[in-house]
């Protein structure tokens, strides 16, 4: 009898052991909810930073309204002082390792006086620039911490699909992250930017990306950097644009180790192709360029493209013409390997080039292929020859029959006196102005001839 009044009471206890170990409301709802996505957030974000910097821009205020007259612009000018205005920008970057590196968009920095950032947990810091570089859009800053520092390693990008689940995060006012999500909308996408720069092979995706959130990363639905997203298309509504990881990567060591990109040179001349061109090669398409000189000794000559040959891939990329040659060109530096699609007696095969740095004779050299110019320093026995004015720039002494030069007017005694935007003060500035404007169409050059100094722009 005593054992059956047991029962019920151990009934009891069995169902109140039950209701004792009943998780809390919502814990099992937490774990279900943490999608890959969100685990991709929270193991990124922490790496993610806002970036704050600001410039000193010169301003002269015109007190009768804004007349735009020369005489009154000098009048000014000489009268009225500038003055200093502060303006203030914000953008957001990624830290890339341990020691402190973050890789953002050259125009987050650019022109900046002071770098300010921010990371998630509220720390503030002073940034440094690295490097930076114009034809890219990326630059790297650093900051110092005694403490570690969170950060993302590098991804690929070379196997990227259209439709994949993408996320944008950024740091665009220090306080918390701002995450968008979509997909691939597109991939090797050319889009024209500030400065007159066209950039090659952008991600484009349907996720949104503003200028605050320009500079942090792309992430692949396992949390991998992929991208670094970019607002320079300020037209873009409802879709953004990523630099692919794989085309940082080439640049950032030189951007850490050197503070600029080492752009080399392959030896390669190309012109676009004809119709007859492409109906002589028997090619599919009209796409791709052909070889139409190879430096003797150059990468590409070593690597055994010859004249004639039609390039038709740079790192399963497709060459549309000479310009996107070119540019694409530009996007490698010194001691990276480029496989190049070569179409060659009616079979394609393909070339790896290992881009190289040019040296002083190379660069001359290429002056003279490229250009159809040889050129000289300037000595003082050549000032008292030519009765030149100056020591600055490089003089002409030899002008190749037929070339661009030849055809553009250009003699021997000519003084070059600037390539572009750069001022030429001797041969090493020659040089270095070359290799920075080898993957452009065409080049503009200050030429002066006795008193007189006009511009002239070559089509190599």
């Amino acid at each position: 009898m005593p054992l059956l009044s047991l029962k019920p009471i151990r009934i009891f206890l069995l169902i109140a052991g039950v209701f004792l170990f009943v998780p809390e409301a919502g814990a099992y709802d937490t774990v279900d909810r943490k999608t890959p996505l969100v685990r991709a957030v929270q193991k990124t974000s922490p790496a993610v930073v806002n970036i704050f910097t600001t410039e000193v821009a010169q301003e002269r205020r015109n007190p009768f309204g804004g007349l735009s007259d020369d005489f009154f612009e000098r009048f000014f000018r000489d009268f009225f002082p500038s003055t200093s205005s502060r303006r203030r920008s914000l953008g957001s970057g990624v830290l890339i390792n341990g020691e402190g590196y973050i890789l953002t968009n050259e125009h987050v920095v650019d022109n900046a006086a002071s770098i300010k950032v921010t990371l998630s947990d509220k720390r503030e810091f002073d940034g440094r620039l690295v490097g930076a570089d114009i034809k890219s859009d990326l630059a790297i800053i650093r900051i110092e911490s005694k403490q570690p520092l969170p950060y993302i390693e590098m991804g690929r990008s070379d196997d990227l699909m259209i439709g994949e689940t993408v996320i944008a995060i950024g740091n665009p006012f220090g306080l918390q992250h701002t995450v968008t999500t979509g997909i691939i909308s597109a991939l090797n996408r050319s889009i024209r930017g500030g400065k007159e720069q066209i950039y090659h092979d952008f991600i484009q995706v349907d996720a949104s990306i503003n200028p605050g959130n320009s500079g942090g990363p792309l992430l692949n639905i396992n949390g991998s950097l992929i991208g670094i997203n970019t607002a320079i298309y300020q037209k873009a509504e409802g879709i953004g644009f990523a630099i692919p990881i794989d085309a940082a990567k080439r640049i950032v060591n030189d951007l850490i180790s050197y503070g600029k990109v080492r752009r080399g040179w392959t030896g390669i001349s190309v012109q676009d192709l004809t119709p007859d061109l492409v109906e002589h090669f028997r090619l599919k398409r009209r796409a791709g360029v052909m070889v139409i000189k190879v430096v003797p000794g150059s990468p590409a000559a070593r690597a055994g493209i010859q004249r004639g040959d039609v390039l038709l891939a740079m790192d399963s990329h497709d060459i549309e013409n000479r310009s996107q040659f070119r540019q694409r060109l530009a996007m490698y530096s010194v001691g990276n390997d480029i496989l190049i699609n070569v179409f060659r007696d009616g079979r394609e095969e393909v070339r790896r080039v290992k881009v190289s740095a040019l040296s002083e004779k190379e660069a001359s050299q290429f002056a003279r292929d490229w250009l159809g110019l040889g050129v000289t320093g300037i000595t003082r026995k050549l000032i008292q020859k030519h009765r030149l004015q100056t020591r600055k720039g490089v003089m002409v002494d030899e002008v190749m029959q037929g070339g661009p030069g030849d055809k553009i007017g250009i003699v021997a005694g000519d003084v070059i006196r600037q390539i572009n935007q750069k001022k030429i003060q001797d041969e090493k500035d020659f040089n270095q102005a070359i290799l920075d404007a080898a993957h452009l169409d065409s080049i503009v050059l200050l030429v002066q001839r006795g008193p007189n100094g006009y511009y002239v722009t070559l089509e190599p």
